[in-house]
C-alpha cells in the first residue's frame, strides 16, 4: 500500500463528513439565514433616513430608533384601520346574511319551483355532519393558530433585532468587512453598498407611493359604482398589485371584479377595463417618473428575477429579487465598456431607405410630381 494512500482516505472522508455537516447545517439554519437577509434589506431601506439623521449630529442609535418607531406606528395604525374596516364589512355581511339568503331562496324557488324556506334551510345547516366536523377541526386547529402566531411573531422580533443592529451598526459593519480586504477591494466594497442602499430605498419608497396611488384610484372607481367593501378592496389592490410586480395589477384586480359581479355584471366589465387602463397608465407614465433614477430595470428581467427569487425563497425572494437584480445591473454596469451604436435602421427599430434604390411606390410619386408642371404649362 503506497504511503499517502491511508492519508488521502483519511482526507476524503473528512471532506465527505464536513460536506454532511455543512449541509445538515444549512438545512437546520434556514430559517435563520432569511430573517437575516429580510433584515439587511430592511437595514438597507432605511439606511438613507438613519445617514440623514446622523450627518445633523444625532447618534446613530437614537436615529435608528426613531425611524423604527415611526414605522411601528405607521404599521400598527395601518392594520388598525385595516382591520377595522374588515370587522365593519364582516359585520355588515353578517347583519345582511338572511336578505341573501332569502333572496338566494326566492330565486331558487322561482327557478326550480320548489317550496324552499329559510327556517328549513337554518336548521338542516345547524342539524349537518359537515357544520359539526368543521367545528371540530376548528377547536382542535386552535393550538396550531396559537404556535403559528407566536411563531410568527418571534420571526417578526428576530428580524426587527437584526435589522436594528444592521442599521445602528452600519458604519462599524463595514469596518469590520474591509478590515480583511486590501484597498482597491474595500472601494468596490463600499460603492456596491452604496449601490444596494440607492437601489433598495428607492424601489421600497416608490413601491409605496404607487401602491398609494393605485389604491386611492380603484377606491375612486369603486365607490362611484357602489361596490361595497370598496376602502378595503382598494388597500387590497394597492399592496399586490405594486408588491407582485408586472402581474400584481391582474391578479389584484380579480378580487374587486368578483365583488362588482355580484352587484351588476356590468360593474365588473368596467373594473376590468378601469385594471387594464391604469395598467397602461402605470407602466408607460406614472412607473417610469418614479423609478427613473431608482431601479431602472426591464420589465421583462424584473418578472423573471420575481420568478426566479420566488423559486429560491418564496415570498421573501419575490419582494428581494427586484432591488437584488438591479443593484447587480447597477454595479455591473461600471466595469462593462460601452460604444457608440451604429446608424443602422435594424438597430434604431425603423425602415430606412432601401439599398438596392427606392422603391415603386416613391417612384409612382416622383413621376407624378414631375409631371405636373408639364401639365400646368399647355394652354
Amino acid at each position: 500500500m503506497p504511503r499517502w494512500l491511508p492519508r488521502a482516505m483519511v482526507l476524503a472522508l473528512a471532506l465527505i463528513a464536513t460536506f454532511q455537516f455543512g449541509s445538515w447545517a444549512f438545512h437546520q439554519l434556514t430559517g435563520l439565514l432569511i430573517n437575516i437577509l429580510i433584515a439587511f434589506f430592511l437595514a438597507l431601506a432605511i439606511e438613507p433616513a438613519v445617514s440623514r439623521m446622523a450627518a445633523r449630529g444625532m447618534r446613530r442609535g437614537l436615529a435608528t430608533f426613531l425611524v423604527f418607531l415611526g414605522l411601528t406606528i405607521f404599521a400598527a395604525g395601518f392594520v388598525t384601520l385595516l382591520g377595522s374596516m374588515l370587522a365593519g364589512q364582516i359585520i355588515k355581511m353578517v347583519e345582511g346574511f338572511p336578505d341573501y339568503l332569502d333572496s338566494l331562496i326566492n330565486w331558487i324557488n322561482q327557478t326550480f319551483h320548489t317550496e324552499l324556506r329559510r327556517v328549513d334551510v337554518q336548521e338542516g345547516l345547524l342539524h349537518s355532519d359537515w357544520l359539526r366536523k368543521y367545528a371540530q377541526n376548528s377547536a382542535a386547529g386552535v393550538l396550531d393558530v396559537s404556535a403559528q402566531v407566536l411563531g410568527g411573531l418571534f420571526q417578526l422580533l428576530t428580524v426587527g433585532l437584526f435589522s436594528f443592529y444592521f442599521a445602528a451598526d452600519g458604519p462599524r459593519l463595514r469596518r469590520a468587512l474591509c478590515s480583511v480586504l486590501p484597498p482597491a477591494r474595500q472601494a468596490e466594497v463600499l460603492r456596491a453598498w452604496e449601490i444596494a442602499v440607492d437601489k433598495t430605498g428607492g424601489y421600497l419608497y416608490s413601491r409605496g407611493l404607487m401602491a398609494l396611488i393605485s389604491g386611492i384610484a380603484h377606491y375612486i372607481l369603486l365607490e362611484s359604482l357602489g361596490v361595497p367593501y370598496a376602502p378595503v378592496l382598494g388597500v387590497w389592490v394597492g399592496l399586490v398589485s405594486q408588491f407582485i410586480p408586472t402581474i400584481g395589477t391582474y391578479l389584484a384586480g380579480a378580487l374587486p371584479m368578483l365583488i362588482a359581479f355580484t352587484v351588476n355584471p356590468w360593474y365588473a366589465v368596467w373594473v376590468l377595463v378601469f385594471v387594464v387602463i391604469y395598467q397602461q397608465f402605470e407602466n408607460y407614465v406614472l412607473q417610469p417618473k418614479l423609478t427613473a433614477k431608482t431601479v431602472d430595470i426591464h420589465p421583462a428581467v424584473a418578472f423573471g428575477s420575481v420568478i426566479a427569487g420566488t423559486a429560491l425563497l418564496g415570498a421573501v425572494g419575490a419582494l428581494v429579487a427586484i432591488p437584488a437584480v438591479a443593484t447587480l445591473q447597477a454595479f455591473l454596469g461600471a466595469y462593462v465598456k460601452r460604444y457608440d451604436v451604429t446608424d443602422d435602421p435594424r438597430v434604431h427599430g425603423h425602415r430606412g431607405r432601401n439599398p438596392a434604390g427606392p422603391g415603386m411606390v416613391t417612384r409612382a410619386r416622383r413621376l407624378w410630381a414631375d409631371r405636373r408642371p408639364g401639365e400646368q404649362q399647355r394652354p
